[in-house]
This record gives C-alpha cells, structure tokens and sequence, in this order.
C-alpha cells in the first residue's frame, strides 16, 4: 500500500525532473563545439532544441533551425524538429502527472490505494517520449555530417534530459514497489485492550 509520505517525496523528486526538462528546452546546450585557435582565442557553438548561440555571430543567439540550416538537409531539420516537439509534449505530460499526484494525494486512503497505477503510467509516457527525444538528438550527433569535426559533444541539457526520464522511471518503480510491498494503511490505531493488561 503507497502511503502518504510515499506520494509526497514521489512527488517532490518528479517537481525536480520536471523542473530540468523545462531547463534543457529553454537553454541552448544540447550540443556545443569549442575549439581554441593557435592565437589561444576560443570559439565555441551552443545547439539548444530552439535556437543556436555563437561566440562570433551578431547576434550571438538565433533561432534553431532556420531556413538556412534546412537549404541543404531536409532530414537533419525535421528530425531536429520532432525531438523539439517531442520534449515539450513531454512537459505537457509532466504537468498531467502533476495534477494526478494532488488528486491521488487530496482523494483519501482508496485513491492512494489505487492511483499509483495511474500516475506510474503517466511517468513511464513522460519517460519514454523523452527518451525518443534525446535519442534522435543522439543518433543526429552520431550520424550527421556537420558534428563530423572534431570539437563536438553533447552538453548538458542533452545529461538534463536524460537524468529527468531516467527519474521518472525510478519514481514510477518506486511507487510501483511500495504499493506491492508496504503493509496496508489503517485509517485508525487500535487501542490497547484494558483487560489483557
């Protein structure tokens, strides 16, 4: 039986993931370059799902992918593009689990009983669609010709992202396993029977 307490860390942790996907769409580290030339000047690229950063462009921020990006590589774009739309379907199913926790906290001892069930389903959907999401980045990084030269590396938002679903699924496990392992909860003590005193 999830007790309350359960729910409430469980919840607490997935503020925290929910807070790092929000972090790694809203920053532009998915993918940085960083190179320093023979005078010891560095120049370095910032990829993020929406725009890109450069330490020589004016300005230094632009939005990711644009129609120039997309001239020469149709593929690159979309599928840069879905892992974009893909990681903020994730927040959107982040925010549902969200209310599903207050409703299971605030419904009483058979809403807890049952309601893990409900909210391990909506932590694995948020996991797995975070996961295709940094996994498209990934395979981009891997196989598109523009991370060929050396100085790459996928930067922290891309490490946000998959610690955030890689939590998820330990929550979901967690809930999961203090459901089956947990004693029932018992909305009342007993009292101590006088007479076998």
């Amino acid at each position: 039986m999830t007790r309350p307490v359960v729910y409430i860390v469980a919840f607490s942790v997935f503020v925290c993931t929910t807070i790092m996907t929000i972090v790694s769409i809203l920053t532009p580290h998915w993918i940085s370059y960083s190179v320093t030339a023979d005078t010891g000047s560095t120049f370095t690229k910032y990829i993020g799902l929406h725009k890109s950063c450069s330490s020589v462009d004016d300005p230094s921020c632009r939005p990711f992918p644009n129609d120039d990006d997309c001239h020469d590589d149709q593929f690159f774009c979309s599928m840069w593009r879905s892992s974009g739309f893909l990681i903020s379907f994730a927040t959107i199913v982040e925010l549902a689990t969200l209310i599903t926790f207050f409703v299971v906290m605030a419904g009483g001892k058979y809403k807890r009983e049952t309601g893990w069930k409900l909210i391990s389903c909506f932590l694995i959907a948020d996991a797995i669609v975070e996961f295709a999401s940094m996994g498209i980045v990934a395979y981009l990084f891997d196989n598109d010709s523009q991370f060929v030269i050396p100085g790459w590396s996928l930067d922290w938002s891309w490490v946000l992202c998959t610690v955030s679903a890689s939590v998820s699924v330990l929550i979901a496990a967690s809930l999961a396993a203090s459901a089956w392992l947990l004693p029932p909860e018992d909305d009342y003590e007993y009292l101590e029977d006088p007479l076998d005193a």
